[in-house]
């Protein structure tokens, strides 16, 4: 029987309801009766205090340890903490130390993602519960070690894909899933903007910041504003350019819609044709991604003028046999099959990061799995692993999902591992 759209709204709105948090939960988080979980945040320069931020304002939780390698982001960050919550967190510069001298029940983790194994091992180790974010890690290989140890572990893990909590993306998924968009033949996903750059040019780092620890296990580059703090995403050996930091927030979010695995056969071609010199990952980016129920595009350009069409520059298509729709934040659009057919839009909003967090607080006060646990981290990232290893090995990669490997391609199975600089030493022993 086919699905009115008012049929589909409130059913949604029904499924919604019955889905979220219980208000009593809520409020009695908020009210403070329920002891505080204690948490510590790795990495507190940017993300890290969002994420912070997030699990005070959700409430029923404690900042009291925070860890960073630059000084100068520990002191406004515990500054800000105090605040916000009464109390300032311990300081560390190294991980070991706050999770060896810190009461927690859990740890925030949101270093650049060379170190996210490294991380989560430890924090593992000492069995805390891990909000981490995306990627999951730098190489597969480190993935597939986190994988084994989160199963092995018992902990609750949520990786920060937010938008699988966003109203937009979950009313696509239950859109689609209700057959009105008919079957989905391609999808299509894309972010194109200016990319904001700085200066490339080797420099002593700032005083505050210790360098070598910052880069870690991986290679040791000279300084410069450009692979420095934030900007480390467009750097190949730290955030792997624009797919793998920004990129994924869309795979991801298409995987949860049509529930996808992983792809077994992804190609990429681009390059680096505006920004040379100044970043080292493409500027210029196609991936195909073939997965067993159609396949994914992704594109993106990180030049260019204004957009002829802005209001897409960020988000994804859906293409079926009924309906194209168009999704991004806040705003989903179906454009139904049929000579001048009239395109119905819908606005919802979310504070996707508030709720990602409430879920994991929730998650583990009740202990149930996450909305986005290790299993789902682990696959996005894999795929678009995958398309910097086709892009970097200038070869067509097919992926064995059951064996966790690249088939009959040795070159790019090299680049499933990255050999990790002394002293510190790669978890995969697979």
């Amino acid at each position: 029987m086919k699905t009115t759209r008012r049929a589909f709204l409130r059913n949604s709105s029904a499924v919604a309801a019955a889905t979220a948090l219980p208000d009593f939960f809520i409020k009695s988080v908020h009210a403070g009766t329920e002891s505080p979980l204690k948490i510590g945040v790795i990495g507190v320069g940017w993300y890290g205090m969002v994420d912070a931020r997030a699990a005070l304002k959700a409430g029923g939780a404690v900042i009291n340890s925070i860890c960073d390698v630059d000084s100068e982001h520990l002191e406004k960050s515990a500054a800000e903490l105090e605040q916000l919550q009464g109390t300032r967190p311990k300081t560390f510069k190294l991980y070991q130390d706050m999770l060896d001298n810190s009461d927690l029940d859990a740890v925030i983790i949101a270093s650049p993602p060379h170190w996210h194994a490294l991380h989560l091992l430890a924090a593992l180790e000492r069995k805390l519960h891990v909000y981490c974010e995306k990627p999951l890690a730098y190489d597969i290989r480190e993935c597939q070690a986190m994988l084994k140890a989160v199963r092995d572990s018992g902990r609750i893990v949520q990786i920060g894909f937010q938008r699988r909590q966003h109203a937009s993306f979950r009313e696509v998924r239950d859109f689609i899933k209700s057959g009105e968009a008919g079957d989905i033949i391609q999808v299509d996903a894309q972010i194109h903007y200016r990319a904001g750059t700085k200066d490339p040019t080797p420099k002593a780092p700032p005083p505050s910041l210790d360098w070598n620890l910052w880069c870690g296990p991986a290679p040791l580059l000279p300084y410069s504003e450009q692979v420095g703090h934030f900007n480390w995403r467009l750097e190949k050996t730290t955030g792997h350019g624009h797919l793998v930091d920004w990129g994924i927030h869309l795979v991801d979010a298409t995987r949860m819609i049509l529930n996808l695995t992983t792809p077994h056969k992804v190609t990429a071609a681009g390059g680096i044709y505006k920004l040379q010199g100044i970043i080292t990952t493409p500027d210029t980016l196609t991936a195909h991604f073939e997965f067993a129920e159609g396949p994914l595009v992704w594109r993106h350009r990180l030049w260019g003028a204004e957009e002829y069409t802005p209001e897409v520059n960020n988000g994804v298509f859906f293409f079926g046999t009924k309906a194209t729709v168009f999704v991004t934040d806040n705003r989903w659009v179906v454009i139904p099959n049929g000579k001048n057919a009239d395109r119905k839009e819908y606005t919802p909003t979310t504070d996707a990061g508030l709720e990602h967090m409430r879920d994991f607080l929730a998650a583990v006060r009740e202990g149930r799995s996450s909305a986005c646990p290790i299993e789902e981290g682990y696959r996005s990232t894999v795929t678009v692993k995958l398309a910097m290893i086709a892009y970097e090995s200038d070869s067509v990669v097919h992926w064995d999902e059951a064996r966790g490997t690249i088939v009959d391609n040795p070159a790019a199975e090299k680049l499933l591992k990255r050999e990790y600089r002394a002293p510190w030493k790669h978890p995969y022993s697979g």
